[in-house]
């Protein structure tokens, strides 16, 4: 069934011009970062944006998703990186169109499939306006067809996102390991559902980091390395 509603939504895809459309290219690099629970892969995101002194998105897009949209704020926090193949979400938002729908030409989606649409498309908004941060949210796969699009994902083994869950999330130490993984499906189960890809694996990604290794400046600045010799390589073309 899972698989029958997969196919359905991406055929909607085509039509609405979501799945490999043409896309424009701004100016700068629009970074976009998938992250473990527990990694530091928010973190990593907000110094990478201070320091370049460019925007970062992570919750603010649901506020400008739904002001764009008209439609309740809430509805689109209930439903942020939650895939629609959950029953507890299904039975939550149900599967009804919305009423404001034809403004994205989604009126014969569910509900979920409608959410993420209007999210798509203020995504691909952001990134128009030139260099950015984008956490998670597909991010990387709304945008794949963007020659400046980088995507990095933040990773660490799960002893150490216990130990920054706990410290930073005040979390108790016996839950904690729990809640990581627990989070970890939910993205997973989101970014699986929604794009063609697989969560958490170093192919999905241009670049994977391990957050334990390096630190939260460390990886900001192995992106920051990356990014440039991405760049000089574009600009000198292969060596042999």
């Amino acid at each position: 069934m899972e698989k029958v509603k997969k196919r359905w939504f991406r055929k909607k895809a085509l039509w609405y011009n979501l799945d490999r459309e043409e896309q424009t290219m701004s100016e700068g690099t629009v970074y976009t970062i998938g992250r473990q629970y527990g990694s530091g892969g928010r973190y990593v995101g907000r110094k990478l944006a201070d320091k370049l002194g460019i925007p970062f998105y992570d919750k603010e897009l649901v506020a400008m998703a739904a002001k764009e949209s008209g439609l309740s704020e809430a509805l689109f926090q209930n439903a942020d990186e939650k895939a629609s193949s959950s029953l507890f979400y299904s039975l939550a938002v149900g599967s009804y169109p919305l009423s404001g729908g034809a403004a994205f030409g989604a009126t014969e989606m569910p509900l979920n499939d409608q959410l993420f649409l209007i999210v798509s498309q203020t995504i691909k908004k952001l990134a128009d306006e030139g260099s950015c941060v984008i956490i998670g949210r597909c991010a990387d796969y709304i945008l794949r067809e963007r020659k400046n699009m980088m995507s990095v994902f933040i990773h660490a083994p799960i002893e150490a996102r216990v130990e920054r869950a706990v410290k930073y999330y005040k979390l108790e130490g016996g839950k904690a390991a729990e809640i990581c993984l627990r989070n970890d499906k939910k993205r997973a189960n989101f970014y699986n559902y929604y794009s063609d890809k697989k969560w958490g694996m170093c192919r999905t990604y241009d670049l994977s980091v391990d957050s334990s290794k390096l630190g939260i400046d460390g990886c900001v600045d192995q992106i920051i390395g990356f990014e440039k010799a991405w760049k000089g390589y574009l600009e000198k073309g292969p060596s042999d």
